[in-house]
């Protein structure tokens, strides 16, 4: 009883730092000075194609991220990664939601926007940490990179910084391929590359929540 009450709290903390997320993302794509790293490319198609939203883009991308895991670890896929489906199903729908919601946030300034860049920053990094933290499942954009990075032989960390590198390259090729311009990306998604990371070591040292969280894994 006190093992599945464990497990019922761990995917509790996993599902709220995947609602975090998703509204952290939206407050960073509401600067206008871009989107993260990760969410680049579905942001520019969902510009290009209004007819897909950009939470409905993001769903795609990251079955293909899922897809990706299968075929790089076969037998060593585990079926419980295929809740990755679920997570990513409501993370997607989340994304939505946040746009409706903040549907009347738009910084004019740039003072403006770099508090609302900022402030999304935070906000992804605090829901990161929290997503972490409980140590269940892992999000497709986290697994495709640990799938690279175990069958390749290289470091995790490596191979993080070379796709999200790859992200930003790709959406910028997209961008101008559409648009002839940059849209939808920026100086937001470079800033946001190098601050959500350095949040959630803040989040990680200064927050007794996420340690607690971690305890529960630790059971």
């Amino acid at each position: 009883m006190r093992n599945r009450k464990n497990i019922c709290l761990r995917y509790f903390w996993f599902t709220a730092g995947v609602v975090i997320n998703s509204f952290g993302i939206v407050f960073i794509t509401k600067s206008a000075l871009g989107t993260s790293p990760i969410s680049s490319v579905p942001y520019v198609l969902s510009l290009q194609f209004p007819a897909f939203s950009f939470g409905v883009t993001t769903f795609i991308l990251n079955m293909l991220f899922v897809l990706g895991q299968i075929v790089l670890l076969r037998r060593d896929f585990r079926p419980v990664q295929f809740l990755q489906i679920a997570a990513t199903f409501l993370f997607s729908a989340l994304i939505d939601i946040s746009m409706v919601l903040l549907d009347c946030v738009h910084p004019a300034s740039v003072f403006a926007r770099l508090v609302s860049l900022l402030a999304g920053c935070m906000i992804l990094a605090a829901g990161v940490s929290i997503e972490v933290a409980p140590a269940v499942i892992v999000v497709p954009g986290e697994g495709i990179v640990r799938a690279i990075a175990r069958t390749a032989g290289i470091r995790f960390g490596t191979v993080k910084i070379c796709f999200d590198v790859s992200l930003m390259v790709l959406s910028t090729a997209l961008s101008f391929l559409f648009f002839g311009r940059l849209n939808g990306i920026g100086a937001g998604t470079v800033i946001s590359a190098f601050a959500v990371g350095r949040f959630v070591n803040l989040v990680n040292r200064h927050f007794p929540l996420i340690e607690k969280i971690r305890a529960l894994a630790a059971d």
